[in-house]
């Protein structure tokens, strides 16, 4: 269970280092092996590999006429990439991913259960921002009587 806000930086070979804490975690789940995509909040998504999966059947499963359903095939499968986390731990964000998520230097890893969310530090601010409008009673009702 990937929990916690972790702020880190890419390297000049668009490398980040896995916190200490999910190294063992993830070489014992899936050996480091890791698949790394896009997610429609311009956020990267990074499953070991045994969690991603029953997504990518899932996804693949949906049907390719359904024009919502196929941008979201061609958006989350067709960004997938898979990665391995080398001998320091680090793991290596592709191009055109670091470009979809806009990362540049500052980042943040987002546990969020089986996966991470990977995000550029700023819009990670902003998502958390937005996130506060529900301290005002704003709540979706499928979380009416949820309490913490």
């Amino acid at each position: 269970m990937f929990r916690g806000i972790t702020q880190l930086c890419l390297d000049s070979k668009s490398r980040f280092a896995v916190p200490a804490k999910y190294r063992e975690e993830l070489l014992s789940s899936c050996a480091g092996n890791l698949v790394i995509t896009a997610d429609p909040s311009r956020c990267l998504l990074i499953y070991p590999q045994p969690s991603w999966e029953p997504i990518e059947k899932k996804l693949n499963s949906l049907s390719s006429f359904n024009p919502q359903s196929r941008s979201l095939q061609r958006l989350i499968v067709g960004n997938a990439c898979d990665v391995e986390m080398d001998s320091a731990g680090r793991v290596l964000v592709v191009t055109p991913l670091r470009q979809f998520a806009s990362l540049v230097k500052d980042i943040v890893l987002v546990g969020q259960g089986e996966k991470f969310e990977l995000w550029d530090a700023e819009k990670w601010n902003q998502e958390i921002e937005a996130a506060l409008v529900y301290k005002d009673g704003n709540m979706p009702p499928e979380l009416e009587g949820f309490s913490l």
